[in-house]
């Protein structure tokens, strides 16, 4: 299954990256409707037009017209998803928009902080390293924790994560954050794709707890079954979505677009 995606990403990357974009868009679109399905076993029920609508625009407006134009589409999206709500009356609203919001601001917005990492000439690269590297994180995380693991990190959120995964994940990161920067892009350093790894290697792993504790949270094991052996998409997508406007802003800094 990781072979399968990672093959479909490199292909619409360096054939036609707007493919990529739409790849993405399902992608987070599936993710989106998990984690709003998910919300119903806690009763909270997060207008699905106006978020789904932002879900598709705010990556493509990224991907057009720049950071200002995300922006603006993020906005929107949260006016939109306040007054679609209304519609149902008082009780709940509160709960219900603030699930919202938070979705918008998890997904919605990372799609478009991802077009705009992919927007540059080079941005094929820049989405290499990124994904590359939150991979790695998992990766090396995964064999050095089931080989070395037995201090846990966090057991009361995730009981499978040990400090000698993180470790792993750690020298997994800057190895190939370190490479990738100096190889792929110009000018770049491997000083700073080490700095890539490191602040990868933190973000992925929070990304990882925050996903652990909203599925406890809503009492379920998975957010889904898409992919088989993985569970759903967002099962996936836990490290990339936090990871992503981190890499951004580094890469922005160290290698301005």
């Amino acid at each position: 299954m990781g072979l399968g995606l990672g093959s479909l990403v490199l292909l619409s990357l360096y054939t036609v990256k707007e493919i990529f974009l739409a790849v993405m868009i399902v992608f987070l679109f599936i993710g989106m409707r998990e984690l709003t399905e998910a919300f119903k076993s806690r009763d909270i029920r997060v207008p699905f037009v106006p978020v789904a609508v932002g879900m598709v625009g705010t990556p493509v407006v990224a991907y057009e017209w720049g950071s200002t134009a995300a922006l603006a589409a993020v906005s929107v999206t949260v006016f939109a998803l306040l007054l679609a709500r209304l519609t149902d009356g008082a009780d709940g609203y509160v709960r219900d928009v603030s699930a919202g919001v938070f979705v918008v601001g998890y997904l919605v917005l990372v799609g478009g902080i991802v077009a705009l990492l992919m927007r540059p000439d080079d941005g094929d690269h820049r989405i290499v390293i990124f994904i590359a590297t939150t991979v790695a994180s998992d990766t090396g995380g995964l064999f050095a924790g089931a080989f070395l693991g037995k201090h846990k990190l966090a057991p009361t959120i995730s009981p499978k994560k040990t400090w000698e995964g993180v470790t792993g994940s750690a020298l997994m990161c800057v190895l190939v954050g370190g490479g990738l920067v100096w190889w792929l892009l110009d000018d770049g350093k491997i000083w700073q794709g080490v700095l890539v790894g490191l602040a990868a290697v933190v973000t992925a792993t929070a990304g990882d707890l925050v996903e652990s504790m909203i599925k406890r949270d809503l009492g379920i094991k998975d957010l889904g079954t898409i992919l088989p052996g993985h569970g759903g998409v967002m099962d996936r997508l836990d490290s990339l979505v936090v990871t992503a406007p981190v890499v951004w802003l580094l890469l922005e800094l160290f290698v301005p677009s």
